[in-house]
Formats: C-alpha cells, structure tokens, sequence
C-alpha cells in the first residue's frame, strides 16, 4: 500500500476502480445482512405483522429505506464514470451519509450479534471510502 502520491493502494492503480469496489463490498454487505434478518424468527414475525419494534412498514418507509439502499448501488456505477471533483464529493458525501445511518441505527432497538457484526464491518467500509476519496488528489496518476 502506498499512499496517494504513490498511486496503488491494495494493487489497484485506479482510484475509481478502488471505490466502485469498495462500494460493490459494502453493499453486499447490507444486503447479506438484511438477508439473515429475515432468517431470524424474532424478527420475521415482526416483519409480517408489519410493525417491527414501534416503527410500521409503510410504504413511505419502504420507500426511504429504497431510497438510502440506492445510493451505495448508484455508487459502484458514478465511482466508475463521474469525474475527478464530482467523484470525490460523490464518494465522500455518500460514505458519510451511510457511515451516520449505520451508526444511528445500533441505537435502536437492540440490535443482533450478526447485526452488529455487519455494521462493524459496513462502517470500516464507509469510513475507509470517505478517506480514499478524501486523500485523492487532482494530479493523482490515473490508469483508466
């Protein structure tokens, strides 16, 4: 590993590769995650009342948890193709956005053994991308 005057961090000489999979990771991450939630009986009851903890299922929250799910999906694609300023505000706006909600929601409820395993890993993972794009800089070699 070297740092970004050295250009190859992990054997990846391209920044936009490094983060597009980075968020491909994290992603899977998530979604291997909310796949186990619904293995867990105390939980799969809930989900099929409807109401998990105090908060009901509607489609309003349906919908903002689509919307938060899309933007490490967007991600693995605008890492690839925006360019170099818009990639770095990009990355390091969306790695704290996911970084803050990961961290907020170990405070509700009482989150599960895998759960907080996951999130262990999720927010390394959000946090190590907000410094790549942070540390990456204009003049930085680029092997794309």
């Amino acid at each position: 590993m070297k740092n970004n005057s050295g250009i190859k961090i992990f054997g990846i000489k391209d920044r936009k590769v490094l983060l597009s999979t980075l968020w491909i990771f994290v992603t899977l991450n998530y979604l291997y995650c909310d796949v186990l939630s619904l293995m867990d009986p105390d939980l799969l009851k809930q989900f099929l009342t409807g109401t998990v903890g105090s908060m009901h299922m509607t489609q309003g929250v349906l919908f903002g948890a689509a919307i938060l799910m899309e933007i490490p999906i967007s991600l693995v694609l605008l890492s690839r193709i925006l360019k170099y300023k818009a990639n770095r505000w990009a990355n390091m706006v969306a790695g704290t956005i996911m970084t803050v909600v990961q961290l907020s929601s170990l405070f509700t409820g009482a989150p599960s053994l895998y759960y907080n395993f996951f999130s262990i890993i999720e927010i390394t993972c959000t946090i190590f991308i907000f410094i790549v794009a942070l540390k990456w800089s204009k003049n930085e070699e680029q092997f794309s």
